[in-house]
């Protein structure tokens, strides 16, 4: 049982790299820092939208915008750390 909370913490620690990631990435292509017609900057920031965007368009559908700032990469990442939080906790040993 043990192995199994391993990995799902591992996985969560990942995805919420993968959402960091994908924060910063998207503030240096808008300010201009990084270029999209680079294909690997294309490639990982396609990737990075692929796999956070799923989780993030639930709660931008929900979460009011506050002055053009996106804050539901803010919010998953709260979520997954309670959940990781609460899985810690409340495993059963």
């Amino acid at each position: 049982m043990q192995s199994i909370l391993q990995l799902i913490l591992v996985l969560l620690q990942l995805y919420s790299w993968a959402l960091i990631i994908s924060i910063v990435l998207t503030w240096l292509v808008q300010f201009n820092v990084v270029n999209t017609s680079n294909r690997l900057v294309y490639a990982v920031g396609d990737f990075l939208y692929r796999i956070t965007e799923p989780l993030l368009a639930p709660i931008r559908r929900f979460l009011p915008s506050v002055g053009g700032m996106d804050l539901s990469p803010m919010v998953l990442l709260l979520a997954i750390f309670l959940l990781r939080n609460l899985l810690i906790e409340y495993w059963p040993m």
